[in-house]
């Protein structure tokens, strides 16, 4: 069982403009501060992942994604509230309300209401977070914190232990205008 405290310190780090890793529903995550540059370049470094691919939010609650979806047709509103909590990314469109280094060269980003109770304890304290799988690119996504270890020794700020969500594969992507399915769960 992880601490409160545990969870408070990776919080810390993450405002700080740390990168960190943690467990998610499937895999391990990398994760910091969407609006700090410099920590998503950090981030994209680590992962060998070029800055026009884009990368995931995941929040702890629909709430924290209002700034993106207030605007948005109540059908589509109410899509996304249906699926969430839970393993359900969407492609949002963003209405140039995140920074290019967020959407890559997409008009969506990527969107997740995790139902990890970790992930949402730690968001609840930062508000949205980076998440993306913690691999280097072209390497399997880590299973273990031993493996995220492996892949990054001495490069994260914060390794949050705690277990996996059980799941077997990564969240489903949809495209919320067209319903369609990207990467299938």
């Amino acid at each position: 069982m992880v601490s409160s405290w545990q969870v408070q310190q990776a919080a810390r780090v993450v405002r700080q403009g740390g990168v960190i890793a943690y467990p998610t529903e499937a895999v391990w995550g990398l994760g910091c501060d969407p609006w700090n540059e410099t920590a998503v370049e950090r981030l994209l470094a680590l992962k060998e992942r070029p800055i026009h691919k884009g990368l995931i939010l995941v929040a702890d609650d629909i709430q924290q994604f209002d700034f993106l979806l207030e605007d948005l047709p109540e059908i589509w509103q109410e899509r996304l509230a249906g699926s969430w909590p839970g393993p359900n990314t969407w492609l949002v469109p963003h209405q140039e309300r995140l920074p290019e280094w967020i959407t890559g060269e997409h008009a969506s980003v990527a969107l997740r209401v995790s139902d990890h109770p970790l992930v949402r304890a730690l968001c609840a304290l930062t508000g949205p977070l980076v998440s993306t799988s913690a691999n280097p690119a072209g390497r399997p996504a880590a299973r273990s914190r031993l493996r995220v270890e492996q892949y990054f020794p001495q490069q994260l700020d914060k390794v949050l232990g705690g277990a996996l969500g059980g799941r077997r594969n990564p969240s489903l992507i949809r495209d919320l205008i067209s319903g369609d399915v990207i990467r299938p769960s």
